[in-house]
């Protein structure tokens, strides 16, 4: 190699280091802040142990918010699509994510749990025009380590919101969970503004939004989804990754309020657990990468869903026997290496599943199938825990149960290459 293509591979390595790719990036460590602070911990401990709501409300509301977004997925698709700039929107999703992430704690709980829905719906709608962005900030050839930056800063922004929460949130102060709204809603706004304001997105020429576009959209759902039966194993595998992705993004959802009130956990400890969590995750996120590759994503993920059964089955007896609670540790590590790998198993074997050609046809497909799991999940929490008065283990118990219903489903697929005629081909 001459001088200067050393010179000239050294500097494509360093690419993704520009400021609008840094930038760019920097909006996931925003929104992941949103989310580890707002959906997975502070909001639903707030509303379960300060505020003496029960687990319904909060399950409720997240599947409102969920299904308010499965039902719009579509449209908001279509308006990515169509608007020669996507950036206003994320800008005004983000906006008023914030607006109302502000307003959480304000107003008493009924009025919070409003708010909580339409921050939720926003964040989710900016993630659909922050993700459309990427081709602006990236090239074919770098765009899987621009995404690696964007998911190694979400991770660092969930480490930063939950090591603020140590510090502010020590009990159950009402006040102490209203400044953790407040400075969520903060951080998300500052590390947003460098996207704004340094990713500079080309104009397109488009045809622009019409009611027949926003029909044709929706029809293009039901088309996909005719459309997948014809490849061999890839609705199995779909409708089997609704019954573990439901469990997993509900575990997301409770785990908080399930280690505060049934293994008896303090305030402090549930947030270090849940740091603990994410270091298992990110970790286990690496060394599931390597396991798929050499075992392939279908024995991979049996291996996972196994994890998930212990996790499930230990967080049962810890709280109905009386075990020790520092059990726990290891069962949040656990669960944390399990998350990690259930993203890093199934994504692998859906592109198997998929032909080059319709590959962004069928992620879309899978993007619904975790959305609609998202419903389901907290509905049916709070329906077992405080509809029928069953409480949290059986809760748990439930979503053991769909683990094994995924692992018995996912048994009649294959993850062999396929081997597409030239028509399919990308």
């Amino acid at each position: 190699m001459t001088k200067s293509e050393t010179t000239a591979s050294a500097g494509h390595r360093s690419s993704i280091f520009t400021l609008p790719v840094v930038s760019w990036a920097l909006y996931d460590l925003a929104n992941t802040m949103f989310s580890m602070s707002i959906v997975s911990l502070y909001f639903s401990l707030w509303v379960v142990n300060v505020m003496g709501g029960n687990d319904q409300m909060y399950g409720n509301a997240n599947a409102l918010s969920m299904a308010l977004m499965f039902l719009t997925a579509p449209l908001i698709g279509a308006i990515s699509d169509q608007a020669s700039r996507r950036k206003p929107f994320l800008v005004a999703s983000t906006l008023l994510c914030v607006f109302f992430t502000a307003l959480l704690g304000t107003g008493g709980l009924w009025w919070s749990l409003a708010f909580f829905v339409v921050a939720n719906y926003m964040f989710q709608a900016g993630l659909i025009f922050y993700d459309s962005l990427l081709p602006e900030v990236s090239t074919p050839e770098n765009r899987g380590r621009v995404g690696g930056l964007g998911i190694g800063l979400g991770y660092m922004g969930s480490f930063i919101i939950v090591g603020l929460g140590l510090m502010i949130v020590k009990g159950n102060d009402h006040r102490a969970f209203v400044t953790m709204f407040r400075l969520t809603a903060l951080l998300f706004l500052l590390f947003a503004l460098p996207c704004f304001l340094f990713v500079h997105e080309r104009a397109r020429q488009t045809a622009g939004l019409s009611l027949e576009v926003v029909k044709g959209a929706f029809g293009q759902v039901r088309h996909t989804v005719q459309h997948a039966r014809e490849f061999p194993g890839l609705v199995r595998f779909l409708i089997g990754r609704v019954f573990y992705t439901d469990p997993v993004n509900t575990v997301i959802v409770f785990m908080g309020v399930y280690v505060t009130n049934e293994v008896g956990f303090t305030t402090t400890e549930a947030q270090i657990l849940l740091l603990v969590a994410i270091a298992a995750a990110v970790a286990g996120g690496f060394a599931w990468g390597v396991v798929v590759d050499r075992i392939g994503p279908k024995r991979s993920l049996n291996l996972v869903l196994l994890m998930w059964m212990v996790v499930f089955l230990a967080a049962i007896a810890i709280a109905v026997f009386g075990l020790p609670k520092a059990l726990f540790w290891a069962v949040g590590a656990l669960a944390g290496v399990a998350l990690g790998g259930t993203w890093a198993a199934d994504r692998p074997w859906m592109l198997i599943l998929s032909p080059p050609k319709y590959v962004g046809e069928f992620y879309g497909l899978y993007s619904m199938v975790g959305r609609f799991a998202a419903i389901i999940g907290p509905f049916m929490w709070g329906f077992i825990v405080d509809g029928l008065g069953l409480g949290r283990p059986a809760a748990i118990l439930t979503l053991l149960v769909f683990v094994i219903v995924a692992f018995l489903i996912l048994r009649g697929v294959d993850d062999r290459p396929r081997a597409w005629p030239p028509e399919l081909q990308a």
